[in-house]
């Protein structure tokens, strides 16, 4: 088995797929084949058979996981994990998918699981393994009012507080014009 191969299975992996499905689950309305793409994009080999009858329990999966991601600390994120593995987790196992991948833990009740299962099964193991290692939240909620995607933390280091640079620096930009525009003797249109 060549690394490539494994990283994709492996914890960081898992939940950065958790990430990119959660976004797209509770976004705009995805369309089956706009999933089978992140689950592409993510590792999943093949073309993964997404139906609009999976849509429904996924996106109440991806709306589950975004609590996680919505915790404030690593006490509120485990008790929300522990509540999902107690409902949704089947006994911990390890699959190959008769040798098509490199060996990983699975939790959902088998190989041929519905997608919703699969992803709030996986997903919880993912994100369990991030509070259990890194004694905090696994992520946010952009608190950009124009995104409201979740993210991953990334390690120690000040607080996280948007998905990106690009939200953040969006967010500076209007701070500083609403501070502008309320300033005595500001002008009225940005200079």
């Amino acid at each position: 088995m060549n690394s490539a191969w494994s990283a994709r299975h492996s914890v960081q992996a898992v939940a950065q797929r958790t990430a990119a499905l959660v976004n797209a689950l509770t976004g705009e309305k995805a369309t089956p084949d706009e999933i089978a793409g992140v689950l592409r994009e993510h590792g999943e080999q093949g073309s993964p058979e997404v139906s609009e009858g999976d849509m429904a329990p996924l996106r109440t999966a991806a709306l589950r996981l975004r609590e996680v991601f919505a915790a404030n600390d690593a006490d509120e994120a485990a008790a929300r994990l522990n509540g999902l593995l107690a409902e949704c987790a089947g006994p911990l196992r390890l699959t190959s998918h008769r040798g098509a991948s490199p060996w990983h833990p699975h939790l959902d009740a088998h190989d041929e699981a519905p997608w919703g299962e699969w992803l709030l099964a996986s997903s919880a193991l993912a994100l369990t393994v991030l509070v259990w290692d890194r004694q905090q939240p696994p992520g946010g909620i952009c608190a950009s009012a124009a995104c409201g995607n979740v993210f991953l933390t990334q390690g120690s280091g000040p607080v996280r507080r948007y998905c990106s640079r690009r939200c953040a620096t969006r967010e500076r930009v209007a701070a500083h014009r609403r501070a502008r525009g309320a300033a005595p003797g500001a002008p009225d249109t940005p200079a």
